[in-house]
């Protein structure tokens, strides 16, 4: 039995979900209603109808997700239990920031973001180590920091949203505006979506490859903040003043994340199917199982694309008057999404697998990246407000 049958089958002989919830996955729902219910109580007279429904439907979805994968409920709490503790050190001077020892060097929204930096890049550095030597005490290490580091970016997205108000109410906004923030999310969501298949596949050796790619982003992330001076909070350009921005930006970057992750273990494929023997084939998953995760992580991403790609066009008709205008950003976002497409159509329908679809996933990335950042940096358009 392949892989894939194996796990179709070990899902189809679980009982339905509501059957396995217990007295802990209740706790988690109320807890995060609780949390919902005191974000409405506090903030409703600032939110329109759509805002309402963003809060409370991502708090069903974080409830669901919690039940189908627990370690989120842990990594849920101890953001929100740090995001809260920051805010209330803040009170209501961003100058606090400068005094607070915790803020200072720990959890104001910069102090978070470097430190996510930091635990990545040791975090990639240990995955490789563990790969290179076989160690699996230097795996889990560096399995419990690509957690903290998620933790760290969170909070620092999280927090830096409480210090756009605090700087005026007019600057407010979602931290998910400009190449500095959503470069965070990336990385933030690329290795929450590599934790799950580590866990799923109890295959650590994974993780020297996925890390790589957040690591490049970290990269960038640096040059961005040191370079352009980036991390400073600037107000919205008029056309990101909307409610769509919540739902349309996170939703594409769950796309782009599951993208890269996929292109990462396609590169892993190609070494392993290079390297039969060698002490690589040892420590990595079969080959027939990065198959699996390449295609489960495109049919991923593909569907949170597709919704992204839905909901740009919904709010580009609210703003520009037009549902689609082939601006340089929508034709390449339309590349993406083909690319994909064939992708997932070639291996559901002419059975294609293996070699040919790990290359493409590989070129699908740099597609993918060009779609994303090299729009911005060589073309114009409508979209012209996320250049570098």
């Amino acid at each position: 039995m392949s892989a894939t049958q194996e796990y179709l089958q070990n899902e189809f002989d679980k009982p339905s979900l509501f059957k396995r919830l217990g007295a802990y996955d209740w706790l988690w729902a109320l807890l995060v209603l609780i949390g919902s219910g005191v974000a409405y109580s506090e903030y409703s007279s600032l939110m329109d109808s759509y805002e309402v429904g963003i809060l409370f439907g991502s708090a069903i979805g974080l409830i669901i997700f919690g039940w189908y994968w627990k370690p989120m409920r842990h990594f849920s709490l101890v953001v929100a239990v740090l995001s809260l503790a920051a805010i209330g050190l803040y009170g209501d001077e961003l100058t606090r920031s400068e005094t607070n020892f915790f803020l200072k060097y720990l959890i104001a929204s910069q102090s978070a973001i470097m430190w996510m930096n930091a635990l990545f890049v040791m975090a990639t550095l240990a995955y490789w180590f563990a790969l290179a030597i076989g160690s699996e005490f230097s795996g889990k290490v560096g399995t419990a920091l690509t957690w903290t580091a998620s933790v760290m970016g969170t909070v620092g997205l999280m927090v830096r949203w409480r210090e756009s108000y605090l700087i005026s109410h007019d600057v407010g906004h979602i931290p998910v505006s400009n190449l500095y923030e959503v470069f965070i999310m990336f990385a933030v969501i690329t290795a929450l979506l590599y934790l799950h298949y580590e866990r799923r596949y109890n295959n650590r050796a994974m993780g020297a490859f996925v890390l790589t790619v957040i690591s490049a982003a970290v990269g960038f992330l640096l040059w961005y903040t040191f370079e352009r001076g980036a991390h400073e909070i600037q107000p919205l350009v008029p056309a990101l003043q909307s409610y769509w921005m919540k739902i349309h930006v996170p939703a594409n970057f769950v796309g782009y994340g599951a993208f890269a992750l996929a292109a990462m273990l396609g590169i892993a494929y190609l070494l392993l199917e290079r390297f039969p023997g060698g002490k690589l084939a040892a420590r990595m998953p079969s080959l027939e199982q990065l198959d699996d995760i390449m295609y489960k992580a495109i049919a991923l991403g593909f569907a949170f694309f597709t919704v992204a790609t839905v909901l740009g066009a919904m709010w580009a008709a609210e703003a520009w008057g037009g549902y689609w205008s082939w601006d340089p950003k929508e034709t390449w976002a339309l590349i993406v999404w083909l690319n994909y497409a064939a992708w997932l159509h070639l291996r559901l329908t002419k059975g294609w697998r293996g070699k040919p679809l790990a290359w493409w996933a590989i070129v699908g990335l740099f597609v993918t990246l060009f779609a994303f950042l090299g729009v911005n940096m060589f073309l114009s358009g409508l979209h012209s407000y996320g250049q570098l």
